[in-house]
């Protein structure tokens, strides 16, 4: 009987083992994946910043021909952005104050 017994358990941990060695099988193959978008990305951001300095480079020249202050426009950008962020964070307080009473007045 004790031959019997050891042979199932050295079964379950064989099968066990299996298990493992596809799982690990399958995460070398995403952790492969992952490598491969991550390299995919990384081409296509370093692309995109090439662009993005022939276009600033570009806009530049513009500007200068046409006489434009960029720093001033780019300050000007920066304010106005902020402002139309703030004003989107006191709409939305407003929003969810009155959320809030109308979930009080349902009490």
């Amino acid at each position: 009987m004790a031959l019997g017994g050891t042979a199932k358990k050295l079964q379950k941990v064989a099968e066990m083992a299996e298990d493992v060695y596809k799982k690990l099988n399958e995460l070398r193959e995403q952790v492969v994946e992952v490598r491969e978008t991550v390299n995919e990305t990384k081409s296509r951001v370093d692309r995109l910043e090439a662009e993005n300095a022939e276009q600033r480079a570009i806009l530049e020249a513009i500007a200068e021909e046409q006489g434009v202050d960029l720093d001033a426009a780019i300050a000007q950008a920066h304010i106005s952005e902020a402002e139309e962020g703030s004003a989107g964070d006191e709409t939305e307080a407003t929003a969810d104050a009155s959320d809030g009473d109308a979930t009080n007045d349902d009490a």
